[in-house]
């Protein structure tokens, strides 16, 4: 017997789709349509630009520099994305298990550093890794170590591992209050029933919490791939302050600095739908996964 098609969700879906379609269509329209241009500084004065083809993505594979672009990016937006759900699991772990006071005392903190506009946490940042005056380096000084002057941004390794610290904190707080949602799905008594037959802690997370939060995780690793991908502002800021722009480009200060301080706004775009599609690529086994799950 065929099954009847339940039309009654799609037609509520529609509108919606309709609207984001609608409000992506001419960004991502142009954008495409510019990669196949060359797009200068004279088009922006009215010039009418230039149709090349593939002309800017052959020109962008070919040039030496983006290839180390590309792994930086990648490297970085992985490392960044599992610290981020482990450090953002362990606190909602902490969160479920702590009494009301010191709960409520976490999630405050938590909030006031996910509330914190991106500009006014960097400037904060950059004051405490000032290596004129900076506490970090004072603190690391007053413990023996020989951090007096020490200049994080000035070689690339201590520059990422400056900006990790800071994305991940940013990017925390909203992993640990959706796993802590999830976690209160969880029954006690299915935990209780556990520890009474012997289970120990990580066999409880592993084989009860684990299974049933899947899902959220699996949600907020492939938000955290996306996000971490792209970042922007902070990795711009922090070689603003004073780091070797060539050997800390991220795929988002590279565009940037290829369209606005070149002003190949062709190349640029291309780069920028290049990286729509390696977030796509990278997103895919995410989707795959929750779609077997559904």
């Amino acid at each position: 017997m065929t099954k009847k098609i339940q039309w009654s969700p799609y037609l509520l879906l529609t509108p919606a789709v309709v609207i984001l379609l609608a409000a992506l269509a001419y960004p991502v329209g142009w954008q495409l349509w510019t990669s196949l241009t060359k797009y200068g500084l004279a088009q922006q004065f009215g010039q009418p630009p230039e149709f090349v083809g593939i002309d800017n993505y052959v020109q962008m594979f070919a040039t030496p520099q983006i290839w180390g672009v590309i792994a930086r990016s990648i490297a970085f937006c992985l490392v960044n994305a599992v610290l981020t759900v482990a450090i953002g699991v362990g606190l909602a772990l902490l969160m479920n298990a702590a009494g009301k006071a010191a709960r409520m005392v976490l999630q405050v903190a938590l909030l006031l550093a996910w509330a914190m506009p991106v500009v006014a946490a960097m400037t904060v940042w950059l004051w405490l890794f000032n290596w004129h005056h900076g506490i970090v380096n004072w603190l690391l000084s007053s413990f023996g170590l020989d951090f007096t002057g020490h200049n994080w941004l000035e070689n690339p390794l201590s520059f990422y591992f400056v900006a990790t610290v800071i994305v991940v904190w940013m990017s925390v707080p909203f992993v640990a209050f959706s796993v802590y949602a999830g976690l209160t799905q969880v029954a006690p008594e299915i935990l209780e029933a556990a520890q009474v037959d012997g289970a120990s802690g990580w066999q409880r997370f592993t084989a009860i919490i684990l299974p049933i939060i899947r899902p959220v995780l699996m949600i907020v690793l492939l938000l955290q791939v996306i996000w971490d991908l792209r970042v922007f502002t902070q990795i711009k800021m922090l070689q603003d302050a004073g780091a070797d722009y060539t050997s800390t480009n991220l795929l988002g200060t590279f565009i940037y600095s290829t369209g606005v301080d070149s002003g190949d706004f062709g190349m640029a775009a291309a780069m920028s739908v290049f990286v729509l599609l390696l977030t796509m690529a990278l997103s895919a086994p995410y989707v795959r996964s929750l779609m077997r799950q559904d």
